[in-house]
């Protein structure tokens, strides 16, 4: 498995790849949009906000409940249904890929890429990264084989009997990639990249804005003046520009992806008098574009008003590119738009956030392939409608 590249993340630009992200792209436009999912979404917003309501307004930390929230919108693509917070064997799975993402940045990741032979070395964090992704390997097997039972040929339930329709219509074309193992590395992929940045990014928020309770004052009167007391649909997402300027800032201060998806350049190509041949991998640096002073006023303030113009009005900005760009640009995007709206406004219009008495957080992130923040631990406060 360590020496094996598929999937959609690690796949290197060619045929294998152009199929399996058009594969799940069509999935997810198919699976994950339109009043299904919208219902579906709304459904695990009332689970969310439900289980934190179970703390009665005390201290915990939100982590373990937003992962789970969050996966459950991508469980509905990738195996049409949602798994219960006490799930123990699918929790258990989560904190791998939790810990995986930040392990795989960490320098025993980086020296055993520069020297492979540290494979052999019986101790360090990459040991455990192997150790890791064998189990998760071997979880994913036992749980494609559960959810593709009762398939039925051309009638696909999800992503993977999707997937399972097009590895049989290709099975005599050797040149096809679809396989049982890019199967399983393409399911935790997307389970990976479904999960960790939407959940950081509403982690962010919540720390944001019980750290900022002028900021939530102003977003828990739009959402009263809108919504009245009713659930927040999509047709609400367009009449809330201060909603919408937060959620934007989060995703630009916190910079939850700052070096995106690695790519290769195409073609021999010169950049700034330096020549990069064909094939060579290249790594953007989004974090310096969200806060570049030429694009942004004052980038190191976090200020939702940068997205409004003058009359209150949201708007749009050129260097705003927490999703990246081009072929490799986050496929679940829109998926994910829909999501943080619809968990950020249901658990607003609910609760007023805010630390625990004398308790002051970390705001310096932690590091791995996405920037997540220190262990928190914030009250959740029902408020009075």
């Amino acid at each position: 498995m360590r020496n094996l590249r598929p999937g959609l993340l690690n796949c290197k630009y060619g045929r294998g790849w152009i199929e399996h992200r058009k594969l799940a792209v069509n999935s997810f436009r198919y699976f994950g949009s339109g009043q299904m999912m919208f219902q579906r979404i709304s459904e695990e917003c009332m689970f969310f906000v439900d289980a934190i309501d179970k703390h009665k307004g005390k201290p915990f930390n939100p982590k373990h409940l937003v992962t789970n929230a969050v996966s459950n919108v991508t469980n509905f693509v990738i195996f049409g249904q949602r798994f219960t917070y006490d799930d123990v064997d699918f929790q258990h799975m989560i904190e791998i890929f939790s810990e995986n993402v930040e392990l795989a940045a960490s320098a025993w990741a980086f020296l055993y890429n520069a020297f492979p032979w540290l494979e052999y070395v019986p101790f360090g964090k990459h040991q455990r990264l192997f150790r890791n992704a064998d189990e998760v390997y071997t979880f994913l097997q036992q749980i494609i084989e559960r959810f593709a039972q009762g398939r039925v040929r051309q009638l696909p339930r999800h992503y993977i009997d999707t997937y399972l329709d097009e590895m049989e219509q290709s099975a005599r074309d050797k040149s096809m990639s679809f396989s049982i193992e890019n199967l399983i590395f393409s399911v935790g992929e997307l389970i990976i990249a479904g999960t960790e940045t939407t959940t950081n990014t509403l982690r962010w928020a919540m720390l944001y804005l019980a750290l900022y309770p002028s900021i939530q004052e102003k977003v828990h009167r739009e959402i009263d003046s809108i919504l009245n007391g009713k659930l927040p649909t999509l047709e609400d997402k367009q009449k809330m520009p201060y909603v919408e300027a937060v959620l934007h800032e989060i995703l630009r201060f916190c910079n939850i992806v700052p070096l995106g998806i690695f790519r290769a350049t195409s073609q021999d190509a010169v950049v700034r008098g330096y020549t990069i041949p064909q094939g060579t991998m290249v790594i953007t640096n989004l974090y310096s574009v969200h806060f570049d002073e030429k694009y942004w006023s004052n980038p190191a303030i976090f200020c939702p008003e940068r997205f409004l113009d003058r009359n209150g009005n949201f708007i749009k900005r050129e260097a705003f590119l927490p999703f990246s760009v081009g072929r490799r640009q986050c496929l679940g995007e829109q998926l994910a738009r829909m999501e943080m709206f619809l968990f950020f406004t249901t658990l607003l219009q609910r609760f007023r956030l805010q630390f625990p008495k004398g308790y002051i957080p970390s705001l310096t992130p932690k590091l791995g392939m996405t920037l997540q923040p220190q262990p928190y631990t914030i009250c959740a406060i029902r408020r009075q409608q």
